[in-house]
């Protein structure tokens, strides 16, 4: 009940603040959905799920949305329901996979213990690709949604997710080899850690799973366009991997952009104040841990318009 109730308040927020080009408010169909998605052991099992729809009969274009860290509970930064409302409001259909709390993390995972990191592995961004994968495939048995064009779009944890996503296969035995062929049709990642293995491509670190990067390997090959938005003081998930990351797909033809917010830092997309939090779980500090965020109204207002203009291009036109 008490996601319920910040996900209808954040609800009400982001339509009295976002300009709605349908004649009705969106509507939220609540978490009675679930989607069955593959376990990487092999296994399935359902996770819960949220969907906002505009009004009408549609087929609508559609996107998943993927969480940050602090997931969809009481401790949620309130990003991906910003988010997927904002986007309803433009005429899409709108799902929240929650990857977290049926898997044992209900507060997130944002600070969670060393102790804890074999379970990490049950939520981590390849276990969330096959998540949003299990969430497109219910958005195509929906008779108003065009499953031809749908796309992903994630923040922090979610943004990696997406990157994850919307990799390409990098043999027939990849994960999700098979899926992907038919897969997103746009993605945008909000400040992700680029510093991942994504495909083909990957980094090599000074004390290996943190620290500082020192050597890029391979090349980012996504399945359709993607679009990568950053701070330039972010701590967290850095812009310069994903500066290397983008130079190098377009540098190869893949189609990658990205925007780096001068000033902005992690989650720049909110009104919260800045702050320093050392027991954040962080790949790219010295110790593992400890990272700011903060909002930015400047670089908010101007990732919507980058959003907006980039799924219309992508899943309108």
């Amino acid at each position: 009940m008490a996601r319920l109730a910040t996900i209808t308040a954040v609800i009400a927020a982001t339509l009295a603040a976002a300009p709605c080009v349908c004649a009705e408010a969106p509507r939220y169909t609540g978490w009675s959905v679930t989607v069955t998605t593959t376990m990487r052991d092999g296994g399935t099992e359902e996770i819960p799920a949220g969907i906002l729809r505009p009004p009408g009969d549609g087929p609508f274009a559609a996107v998943v949305v993927l969480h940050d860290c602090s997931g969809l509970g009481a401790r949620s930064s309130g990003a991906p329901m910003r988010w997927a409302t904002l986007l309803a409001a433009q005429g899409y259909v709108a799902i929240i996979p929650d990857s977290f709390s049926t898997r044992g993390f209900p507060e997130g995972v944002c600070t969670q213990p060393d102790e804890a990191a074999p379970q990490l592995r049950r939520v981590a961004p390849i276990q969330r690709a096959y998540d949003a994968y299990a969430a497109l495939a219910y958005l195509r048995t929906l008779p108003y949604v065009d499953g031809t064009h749908v796309g992903v779009i994630g923040g922090s944890h979610g943004g990696s997710s997406t990157l994850a996503a919307m990799v390409a296969p990098a043999s027939d035995k990849a994960p999700l080899a098979e899926e992907r062929r038919h897969g997103f049709a746009a993605g945008v990642a909000l400040y992700p850690g680029c510093g991942g293995q994504f495909g083909t491509w990957s980094v090599s670190r000074a004390s290996g799973s943190y620290g500082a990067i020192t050597a890029y390997n391979g090349v980012y090959q996504p399945i359709a366009p993607l679009k990568i938005l950053v701070g330039e003081r972010d701590d967290w998930t850095p812009a310069s991997p994903c500066e290397e990351l983008a130079e190098r797909a377009g540098a190869a033809g893949y189609p990658v952009s990205i925007k780096v917010y001068p000033g902005a830092q992690h989650s720049f997309d909110s009104s919260a104040p800045t702050r320093y939090l050392p027991n954040r779980r962080n790949a790219n500090s010295e110790t593992g841990r400890g990272a700011t965020t903060g909002g930015d109204p400047a670089a908010w207002a101007d990732a919507i318009d980058e959003v907006t203009a980039f799924f219309a291009k992508a899943l309108k036109n």
